[in-house]
């Protein structure tokens, strides 16, 4: 296995000119997107495997949220895996779309702003603005598809769900192929990465990858298999599908329980467990331990993601609930 170092002179571009580059070729590049202070280039890494044959343009995005990880391995698993001599299309991975966050380990853009709900960005615009835009136009433009990564934030845990838009049949197939816990219908909005992607005619879908700030095996090994199932339908390799240990539960919404005063909050209800209207699903003390609130949940539902931070302030995320 070759060892990759500085010395290996991955180039550095400032567009991709995918025509132009030889099918059957397995490309690293640093896309540049803007400057720092200093005037020095702020790059964002970029993996393009070209197959022999003609086929669809799929793209992997993952650490939209800098402290998002999990799929930042799901793509170079693939990548390592990919055999381009037999790919129809190609591929391009972006393990890293937030890179000033990920060297900070942070969730938000270095302007405080959350890079997920301003795509498509904007020419002139701020400086996470201007980031977006670039992203999108130097690069999400070159999509035919879109599986976008993400984990739950800091303080939160999620289950292996997906978002999607369930109404429109290339997405809905690209959903049940990631052989996910959940599905929760979600049709794209503005600000989004999937929003951006959809307006331009792109389907996209989220797929939520465990925990922030981890690599979790077994929830890489899932994103992996969705990807898998993806390329399997769309023709671009050819092998079987994976097929899914269990049902995934459809949900037609979800939305998260919020609490109405702080305190020291405990959630009880598991992840993908279903819980009945008027079911216990966590509780909240304050700093003596003396019990505040018990929450129970509000209908039948199922849980997607919940709140692992006993610290809990007023207006402070309980549980994720999808209604199924």
């Amino acid at each position: 296995m070759p060892i990759f170092t500085a010395a290996n002179n991955i180039p550095t571009i400032e567009k991709l000119a995918l025509a132009s580059l030889p099918k059957g070729s397995l490309n690293y590049y640093w896309l540049k997107i803007i400057s720092d202070g200093l005037g020095s280039p702020i790059c964002i890494p970029l993996m393009v495997a070209k197959g022999i044959h003609e086929g669809p343009v799929l793209g992997l995005t993952a650490a939209v949220h800098g402290n998002e990880i999990n799929g930042i391995p799901v793509i170079q698993r693939l990548f390592a895996e990919v055999d381009v001599s037999e790919l129809s299309g190609t591929i391009i991975g972006v393990p890293v779309v937030n890179v000033p966050s990920f060297i900070r380990k942070k969730r938000r853009f270095n302007d405080g702003v959350d890079l997920n709900h301003i795509m498509p960005g904007k020419v002139g615009g701020n400086v996470s603005e201007i980031y977006a835009h670039r992203f999108v136009n130097r690069l999400v433009k070159h999509f035919d598809y879109l599986i976008d990564l993400h984990t739950a934030s800091y303080g939160r845990i999620n289950s292996y769900y997906v978002r999607a838009d369930m109404e429109q049949a290339s997405t809905r197939q690209l959903a049940m192929l990631q052989n996910a816990d959940i599905i929760v219908h979600n049709p794209p909005f503005d600000g989004t990465l999937r929003g951006a992607a959809d307006a331009m005619g792109i389907p996209a879908i989220t797929v939520e990858v465990g925990n922030p700030g981890v690599f979790q095996k077994r929830l890489i090994r899932s994103g992996h298999e969705g990807i898998h199932n993806v390329l399997c339908h769309l023709n671009m390799i050819e092998d079987d599908l994976e097929p899914a240990n269990k049902p995934t539960i459809l949900c037609k919404k979800s939305y998260w329980i919020y609490t109405e005063r702080g305190g020291l909050l405990t959630v009880h209800a598991n992840l993908v467990e279903s819980l009945e209207k008027g079911q216990k699903m966590a509780t909240l003390r304050n700093v003596y331990g003396q019990t505040l609130t018990e929450y129970t949940a509000p209908e039948n539902g199922v849980v997607i993601g919940k709140s692992v931070s006993p610290v809990n302030q007023s207006g402070g995320r309980v549980l994720h609930l999808g209604v199924v």
